[in-house]
């Protein structure tokens, strides 16, 4: 039995979301408290793998249940739940406790072909980062980065726009063998919100690793007239990781959303995901 869990969490204590040995990371703390529930061991996959200290109020991950396991669903206490997939989401937050830095907010039967990974068609991260003209909230700290002076927020929007559409993203990648860089921007934005604090809303099909801080940290420095609107074309063409400027830190960066086709296209994007990953 396949379930959908929509989940969120404070990434700030988590070493990332993948399981590593001796590290408390967001998936061994799930994956802990699920197997608490149905007795035995279960592995989540995740629409997309966040590292160390970044943020998500809208990640999916799917987990597939035997037959005993859903059986300890179905049935607890002796008594039938009324919606057994539902309740896994209320069982867990039980499990983790009273204000937990992880929460999963809904569970559901998965439609037929659904696979949290490879059925996405795009994942929507935003960046807070306040300069002084926004003013250090201390309330925040947790999930904004700060930044000296006061950032131009026209340059760095047009900056931004510069950068949509499909190209090899390489010099805002870090590198990891055999991993394609090539990637769809969808969209790329900047704006102050009412408290004046600069915001990046950044959507593609996929991210390669630390690709949307560096891109929020190549806006910061055109910003601070360190870089021009054109040179972000240009070091993105040039293929190269560079040091024109500073990849800025995961604490500002959350996972907000992640699209899916139509029921009835689920399958299909997945078999047309893993096909691509194969051959890259």
């Amino acid at each position: 039995m396949r379930i959908r869990l929509d989940i969120a969490y404070d990434g700030t204590h988590f070493r990332g979301w993948a399981t590593q040995p001796g590290l408390r990371t967001v998936q061994g703390t799930l994956e802990a408290a699920l197997a608490r529930i149905v007795g035995s061991d279960v592995r989540f996959v995740v629409a997309g793998r966040t590292d160390a200290g970044v943020h998500a109020a809208g990640q999916v991950a799917h987990v597939d249940l035997d037959d005993e396991q859903w059986a300890r669903i179905e049935s607890r206490h002796g008594r039938a739940a009324s919606d057994p997939a539902a309740t896994i989401a209320h069982r867990m937050r039980g499990v983790l406790g009273a204000y937990p830095d992880v929460v999963v907010h809904r569970s559901s039967l998965a439609p037929e072909g659904f696979d949290a990974r490879f059925s996405a068609v795009w994942r929507r991260y935003r960046y807070r980062l306040a300069d002084d003209a926004a003013g250090y909230d201390p309330a925040r700290r947790l999930d904004t980065t700060s930044i000296r002076g006061v950032l131009d927020i026209e340059a760095m929007d047009a900056a931004a726009r510069s950068l949509i559409g499909l190209h090899d993203f390489a010099a805002y990648c870090k590198a990891r063998d055999d991993a394609t860089t090539i990637r769809t921007l969808l969209d790329y934005r900047w704006a102050r919100d009412a408290d004046g604090v600069l915001v990046a809303e950044v959507k593609a099909d996929a991210f390669c690793h630390s690709m949307v801080r560096a891109l929020v940290g190549a806006c910061a420095a055109v910003g601070e007239q360190r870089l021009d609107v054109s040179d972000l074309v240009a070091l993105r063409d040039a293929l190269q990781r560079t040091s024109a400027f500073k990849v800025l830190a995961a604490r500002g960066l959350t996972l907000t959303e992640v699209g899916y086709p139509a029921d009835d296209l689920l399958a299909t994007r997945a078999e047309q995901t893993r096909a691509r990953r194969d051959s890259e």
